[in-house]
């Protein structure tokens, strides 16, 4: 049996952050979590992750920037990020597994993190 995966999530609805939260340990990840996005870049730093949730529109700083740093990071520009946003905004130039647009369901969580994960498995 493989090693469990981590997931980040990176939003700033606690509410939403706990529904992730439940979804993802129920599915058999262990999850971290950060509510901005220096608390996302620190928990990083501690220990990376197998994939990323990320909310673009967090208090500190936007999560168009969190993924910018990650992808000029070689260490994490391998990392599959997953763009779950509320807003209107057109992500065209984040270079992003997958988007997912609020309000999702946790089993559209759950399916875009495993496509997400299944698809970046063979980049090493």
């Amino acid at each position: 049996m493989s090693e469990r995966q981590t997931i980040l999530i990176v939003e700033d609805n606690e509410d939403l952050r706990r529904l992730f939260r439940t979804a993802l340990a129920f599915a058999g990840y262990d999850v971290m979590e950060a509510g901005h996005g220096l608390e996302a870049l620190q928990r990083i730093d501690q220990g990376l992750p197998h994939l990323v949730i990320l909310d673009l529109m967090l208090p500190d700083m936007s999560g168009v920037v969190i993924q910018q740093e990650l992808a000029a990071q070689a260490i994490t520009r391998q990392i599959p990020i997953v763009v779950i946003t509320g807003s209107a905004i057109e992500p065209g130039d984040l270079d992003v597994a997958c988007l997912l647009r609020k309000p999702i369901t946790p089993d559209q969580l759950i399916q875009a993190v495993q496509k997400c994960l299944g698809a970046s498995s063979g980049a090493v």
